[in-house]
């Protein structure tokens, strides 16, 4: 998601623009930390930290804070944190796809393989969960870790179910929850801890969290079918090439003809590539897509129920004007 072409709201400023300044001490604590390693793992480190941009977790953390009444060094150090983690399951994520590019340059895995890239990708998850235990309420530790648990089993039950026709609707929701909202929804129901939010308001900008990362992952699934990688700047196609069931494929397998849903299903069996050309073919394939689109667009209109109780300010305009930009990259899939 780009930052640089969010449509304008009230006092005429981009969302991330608002918190520029603590983003800015964001990027400047990202540096300390790679620092912090071993003088012969730091250029790794380094390497996939600068290539790692948008920073959407610490933006939704500092957001948070100031519609929750004044930014906290806290809501940084979260930022800070789950940014870390995020990184270390870009890189995991990199070597399972076997993703050559990301923004436009060699993964950690191209430049030096899968070995090395595995260490590397532990070495941030556990520097992460190291700095989580500064907080001195331990119960923000145990929501980070729960979140980093759950990262990793929606990418191991990812992994487990690819190819498998038996997959529902209702478990590929779980599995995106899990490997994209958790992250999102650490990001907004932390800061809201860490601003002192009651128990409701907390558990409104978690679920606002949850579902706007979930609502990212359905634009990501279906970017992979019809985005442009030069527009995009990493590799596509992985997700047909791997057998993962995304979305708008699993609404294809539903509305597809009895004959073209058997040759996808052969295909998925046999574990062969499901190649776009296959898939464009079949007449169901932009009504697949369009599903997707809607169930994603719904998804945001919720995440901006779960904010009408905020107190008016610029923080919870930019709160809901990302859920509408998303919604304007969901609405440019449509074919």
């Amino acid at each position: 998601m780009s930052i640089n072409t969010i449509p304008q709201s009230r006092g005429e400023r981009f969302p991330f623009e608002l918190v520029k300044p603590q983003l800015e001490r964001v990027e400047a604590s990202i540096r300390d930390q790679v620092r912090a390693f071993d003088p012969a793992v730091e250029p790794y480190v380094s390497y996939v930290c600068n290539t790692s941009g948008k920073r959407i977790r610490p933006a939704l953390s500092i957001l948070v804070g100031g519609a929750l009444g004044g930014v906290k060094d806290g809501h940084l150090s979260i930022g800070v944190i789950l940014e870390l983690i995020h990184m270390a399951t870009l890189v995991h994520d990199d070597i399972i796809d076997g993703a050559v590019t990301r923004r436009m340059i060699p993964t950690a895995n191209a430049k030096w393989g899968a070995g090395l890239s595995v260490l590397l990708g532990d070495a941030l998850f556990s520097h992460a969960l190291a700095l989580a235990t500064e907080f001195d309420d331990i119960s923000i530790c145990r929501k980070v870790g729960k979140a980093s648990r759950e990262v990793c089993e929606g990418e191991i039950v990812q992994t487990q179910r690819r190819w498998d026709l038996t997959l529902t609707k209702a478990d590929y929701f779980r599995i995106i929850e899990m490997k994209t909202g958790a992250l999102f929804a650490a990001a907004t129901g932390i800061a809201a801890a860490i601003s002192g939010a009651d128990p409701e308001m907390e558990a409104k900008l978690f679920d606002y969290g949850l579902k706007l990362g979930t609502a990212y992952q359905i634009y990501d699934d279906c970017l992979d079918l019809v985005g442009s990688e030069e527009a995009v700047g990493k590799t596509l196609r992985t997700d047909l090439e791997k057998g993962k069931l995304t979305l708008p494929i699993l609404n294809l397998l539903e509305s597809a003809s009895e004959s073209q849903r058997s040759k996808l299903n052969k295909r998925i069996i046999d574990q062969e590539a499901l190649d776009l050309s296959v898939l464009v073919g079949i007449a169901e394939y932009e009504g697949a897509i369009e599903s997707a689109v809607d169930t994603g667009v719904q998804m945001l209109a919720t995440c901006r129920d779960h904010l009408t109780d905020l107190p008016e300010s610029d923080y919870k305009d930019a709160l809901v004007q990302i859920t509408r930009f998303l919604g304007a990259l969901l609405e440019k899939c449509r074919r």
